[in-house]
C-alpha cells in the first residue's frame, strides 16, 4: 500500500501501441512496447524527474497517467483513487485534480482564442459537466488572478497566442493548467521548446507556484542540468522501462545504473579543468526498437559491464539504499 502523503501512485504501468506489417495479402499485428511495466510514486509536494533519451517513453508514460492514452494495462493511484477503472464522469471529477502543461506552447494554444477565453476554457467545461459553479465575473476575476501569478498583465487577457512571445506562451499555458486549482501538474518537457534565459525564468516560476500553492510535479525533460535544479527525486527511463530512481543530490552524486553513469557522463560540466580531465562514457550501438520484448535486460547490447546473466533475465528494480532502487545484477 502507499504511504498516506502519496498523491499519484504508478503501478506496473503498461502502454503498448498496436501496428500492422507485412504485404496486402499477407497482414501480420505487432506491438510497440513503449511503456513497459513501470512502477514508481510521487509524495504530496515534491517533484518527480523523468529523464531518459528520445523514444524512451517518458511523454507516453505522462499520457498513460492522464489516459489520454488509455493504458494497456496497470494501475494509477490519484489519492488512493485508481483512475484506470474510472467512467467518463468520474475521470472528468478526477482530472479536475489532475492536469498538464504540454510541450510545445506554439502548438498546445488555439490561435483563435483569446488568452482570457484559453485559461477560462477548463472552468467552461466543468460549469458545462454541473461540476463547477461560478459566475462570468468571477471566472474573469480568476483569469485575471492566474495571468498576474503566472507573471503576465491582466491587460493582455484579450490577446490572441501569436502576438506573445514563446516564454510568455507557456505561461499562458501554465495559468490554463492552474484554473481548476489541482494538486497534480504534469509536465512534459515544458522549457524545451525555450531559450535558454526563459527556461530559467519558466523553472523558477514552477518552483514559486509549488511553493505558494503546494504543487506536486511529475516533470519530464532532456535537460539533466534542468531536471537536477527542479526535481527532489528522479527516475531515469530506457526503453519503456525504469532503471534508476533516486533522490536528485544522491543520483547525481552516486550513479548506479550503467546507463544513468554513461547519460550523466554525458553531460558537459561548465568547469573546463575539471571538463578535460573527466572520463566520458562512449556507448556503443543504437537503442534497439521497441518493437520486441527481450527476455534480458532491455541495456544489454549497448552495456559496457554486461554479463551472461543479463543476457538471460531482466533485473527487478530492488532498493540497494533508503529511496535508491536500481535494476541491474552488478548489485
Amino acid at each position: 500500500m502507499a504511504e498516506s502523503n502519496t498523491l499519484l501512485d504508478v503501478q506496473n504501468l503498461k502502454m503498448y501501441f498496436k501496428f500492422k506489417t507485412g504485404s496486402l495479402f499477407n497482414r501480420q499485428h505487432g506491438y510497440i512496447y513503449a511503456v513497459d511495466d513501470v512502477s514508481f510514486s510521487i509524495k504530496k509536494g515534491e517533484t518527480l524527474g523523468l529523464v531518459g533519451e528520445s523514444g524512451c517513453g517518458k511523454s507516453t508514460t505522462l499520457r498513460a497517467i492522464s489516459r489520454l492514452h488509455e493504458p494497456t494495462s496497470g494501475k494509477v493511484y490519484l489519492n488512493g483513487t485508481d483512475i484506470t477503472k474510472l467512467h467518463y464522469e468520474e475521470m472528468l471529477k478526477a482530472r479536475r485534480n489532475m492536469q498538464i502543461v504540454f510541450q510545445d506552447p506554439y502548438a498546445s494554444l488555439n490561435p483563435r482564442m483569446t488568452t482570457r477565453d484559453i485559461i477560462a476554457e477548463p472552468m467552461k467545461i466543468f460549469m458545462k459537466e454541473g461540476l463547477l459553479k461560478t459566475t462570468k465575473k468571477e471566472m474573469d476575476e480568476r483569469v485575471e488572478q492566474l495571468m498576474e501569478k503566472v507573471g503576465l498583465s491582466r491587460f493582455f487577457k484579450n490577446r490572441y497566442p501569436h502576438e506573445f512571445s514563446g516564454g510568455q506562451r507557456q505561461r499562458i499555458g501554465i495559468a490554463r493548467a492552474l484554473a481548476l486549482k489541482p494538486e497534480l501538474i504534469l509536465c512534459d518537457e515544458p522549457v524545451s521548446a525555450l531559450d535558454v534565459s526563459i527556461q530559467a525564468q519558466i523553472l523558477n516560476l514552477f518552483k514559486d507556484l509549488q511553493q505558494d500553492l503546494g504543487l506536486t510535479y511529475l516533470f519530464i525533460a532532456h535537460d539533466l542540468a534542468v531536471i537536477k535544479y527542479i526535481s527532489d527525486r528522479i527516475a531515469v527511463m530506457y526503453l519503456g522501462k525504469i532503471v534508476e530512481i533516486s533522490e536528485a543530490d544522491e543520483l547525481y552524486k552516486k550513479p548506479l545504473h550503467p546507463y544513468t553513469q554513461a547519460l550523466l557522463s554525458a553531460a558537459p560540466i561548465p568547469d573546463p579543468e575539471i571538463e578535460r580531465k573527466r572520463q566520458r562514457i562512449i556507448l556503443t550501438g543504437d537503442v534497439p526498437s521497441p518493437d520486441k520484448q527481450r527476455p534480458g535486460c532491455y541495456f544489454y547490447d549497448r552495456c559496457p559491464k554486461r554479463m551472461d546473466q543479463c543476457k538471460a533475465s531482466q533485473p527487478e528494480l530492488k532498493e540497494l539504499a533508503p529511496g535508491h532502487k536500481v535494476a541491474c545484477f552488478l548489485y
